[in-house]
């Protein structure tokens, strides 16, 4: 077997860089099947999405003796959920794809369901639900990418650790309330 150069030359690099130029970031060099890796960043997008409406609703809900500090987890986490949606859009839009923010069918896409809950413990154990799982959906997004997509599967790593530090504050969250 003959050895192989660590890095293609760079005229190489330079010619395939003006071949398809209207593709933008997605090079020859991109090895994931596209439309699957758009498909699943737009369930991913509906994902969070859900979680931003379930969460602003959470907030706006929220009462009770330990109503205040609850409703500014659920706030902040809702903030959060929204900056993995903006990441994802924009994820999607360098891949060449659109991103999916019609209402219509928004649940469908979704991993997670939309359950209001009733009273504030029931909210956090619904959205600890939820968080579980955007985690499972994440890790196998991330797992099915390897390595042939690494920037979509370093963004969905950094949104894994955000949900899985949202997981654990509902826990805390739970513990504290004695529930």
């Amino acid at each position: 077997m003959k050895d192989q150069p660590f890095l293609t030359d760079v005229k190489t690099l330079r010619k395939r860089a003006r071949e398809h130029i209207e593709k933008g970031a997605v090079t020859q060099g991109y090895a994931a099947d596209r439309d699957t890796v758009i498909k699943l960043l737009n369930e991913a997008l509906a994902t969070e999405i859900v979680c931003v409406l379930r969460y602003k609703r959470h907030y706006y809900m929220a009462s009770g003796i330990h109503a205040q500090s609850v409703a500014a987890e659920f706030l902040q986490h809702a903030n959060e959920e929204q900056g993995h949606a903006d990441q994802l859009a924009e994820r999607i839009v360098q891949l060449g794809g659109e991103p999916n923010l019609s209402p219509d069918g928004m649940l469908m896409r979704s991993h997670s369901e939309y359950v209001e809950g009733t009273s504030l413990v029931d909210m956090i154990k619904e959205d600890l639900v939820a968080e579980r799982v955007a985690i499972d959906s994440y890790r196998e997004v991330i797992n099915y990418l390897g390595t042939n997509d690494s920037t979509s599967r370093r963004m969905l790593e950094g949104i894994l650790a955000v949900e899985e530090e949202h997981a654990d504050d509902l826990v805390s969250l739970l513990e504290e309330m004695g529930s």
